[in-house]
């Protein structure tokens, strides 16, 4: 009997190490907090207003974040929980209705705004939140990382959500999005989302508007913030997967057999997948340097990322100037953001995993910035963070910071330079080259598979 009760002993106190021990191993590292971070201003529940560091702001509203992130079992290394959120069947969870408006930009592209709830199913009140999606290298609406977090946040607070309304900025040609101008993206291209919020303010100008940005978006979405500056319309941004330094990042992918095959060619194909799909669109612009860059790209053999920026996307991936590059790397060092992420100036807060096999480079120091927060959980994968089942460990975080900017801070005026229409183009005072137009508005969109020929969840 004795014996027994020791051996008992011995293992119940192995396992009580081993909770500690794995514990400790698979907490989020908040490898950033600045030395002196910027102080916000925040009201309590009975209105009381007063001031606190950004630290102490996310520590006590963001409590998830400071949990464990201890992938599913059988998803244990980042290959596994990057492939899962690709072929995973995500169709029947996490379900969004959407209500699309097109947008015709000054120089004749179109992008695709996802608003959800559908004002024709549900009418919120004018000043209700809203989310700022920017999605995936080549995802939209419809990825299961985007209604992840949409889900719950758009969801009644009667029923356990946050209320809020969500916009999704849908890039030229993804998620159905015609091309109708000799111009794709790109992770450095910021002047779409700029005009979709023009659009986003001048329809909900009471609205507090809060940046979510998944990979390639959330690069879109950094760059965007550092070039506003003070001026930026959004008041705070959350960003997962961001890939930062594009060129160290891309010498990572291209530099190993395996990661060169498996994610680069992905990268590469889903990239060509969307050239294919509109190369008529293209082929019309036969005297642009875009169009005559249509059929080179479609002939090439499973591309690599770094193949298919240097056949097409560093000269049709933005504006001219500065488009073209002279080749990728040059566009790599252009559209790269942690070198701006210095210059954001609003709360943000980063999300990476260690084992993410896309994104390997991360900027933790974040050249200083006081409104930063950058996190990093020991595994993830790239848009994976799957725990039991097939549920994502960011959704809870991500939802209490989306509740914390939006519901406890007290924000100023995030009005920006004034905007003012000419000829039914939305413009921004001292920005003549650029504008939008809405097109259309009120088509539902409620589907929740990929495009065909493209991979999701990238």
């Amino acid at each position: 009997m004795g014996l027994a009760l020791s051996v008992l002993a011995a293992a119940y106190a192995l396992w009580k190490a081993y909770s500690v021990l794995s514990a400790w191993y698979f907490r989020t590292r908040l490898y950033y907090y600045p030395a002196s971070p910027v102080s916000v201003t925040v009201k309590d529940t009975g209105g009381k207003v007063y001031s606190e560091s950004l630290r102490t702001f996310v520590e006590t509203r963001c409590p998830s974040l400071f949990r464990e992130f201890r992938p599913v079992w059988w998803l244990f290394s980042g290959h596994q929980q990057t492939g899962y959120s690709v072929i995973g069947d995500f169709t029947k969870i996490d379900k969004v209705e959407y209500e699309r408006t097109l947008l015709r930009t000054l120089d004749g592209g179109t992008i695709g705004l996802d608003f959800t709830p559908p004002e024709s199913k549900e009418k919120l009140p004018d000043e209700t939140p809203i989310v700022v999606v920017m999605h995936g290298l080549t995802g939209g609406s419809y990825e299961s990382y985007v209604r992840a977090v949409l889900a719950p946040v758009c969801t009644p607070k009667g029923q356990g959500g946050l209320g809020y309304r969500a916009t999704v900025v849908n890039f030229r040609g993804c998620a159905g999005i015609p091309i109708t101008s000799p111009q794709l993206y790109s992770a450095g291209h910021t002047e779409d989302i700029r005009v979709a919020v023009y659009h986003i303010t001048k329809r909900y100008p009471r609205a507090l508007l809060l940046g979510l940005g998944f990979s390639l978006g959330a690069n879109v979405l950094t760059r965007y913030l550092a070039e506003e500056g003070e001026n930026s319309r959004l008041s705070s941004a959350c960003v997962l997967a961001c890939p930062w330094d594009l060129l160290k990042n891309s010498e990572a992918l291209e530099g190993g057999w395996f990661h060169r095959t498996v994610y680069s060619s992905a990268l590469g194909s889903n990239l060509q997948g969307i050239v294919k799909r509109h190369a008529d669109s293209l082929s019309k612009f036969k005297d642009h340097p875009v169009g005559q860059a249509v059929a080179p790209c479609v002939a090439l053999k499973s591309p690599t990322m770094e193949m298919f920026d240097n056949t097409f996307n560093r000269i049709a991936g933005g504006s001219m100037p500065p488009f073209p590059f002279p080749d990728a790397q040059a566009y790599y060092v252009w559209a790269s953001s942690h070198h701006v992420l210095p210059r954001v100036r609003v709360p943000f807060l980063a999300l990476n995993s260690e084992d993410d096999p896309i994104v390997q480079v991360l900027p933790i120091e974040a050249g200083g910035n006081e409104y930063v927060v950058f996190a990093v959980t020991k595994k993830g994968g790239h848009l994976g963070w799957f725990e039991a089942g097939k549920r994502r460990w960011f959704t809870k975080p991500v939802m209490e910071w989306l509740k914390a900017v939006g519901e406890d801070m007290v924000v100023g005026n995030r009005d920006g330079k004034p905007i003012y229409e000419v000829d039914g183009f939305l413009k921004e005072e001292g920005r003549d080259d650029i504008g939008c137009m809405e097109i259309e508005r009120g088509r539902r969109v409620v589907d929740v598979e990929a495009q065909d020929g493209v991979l999701s969840g990238l």
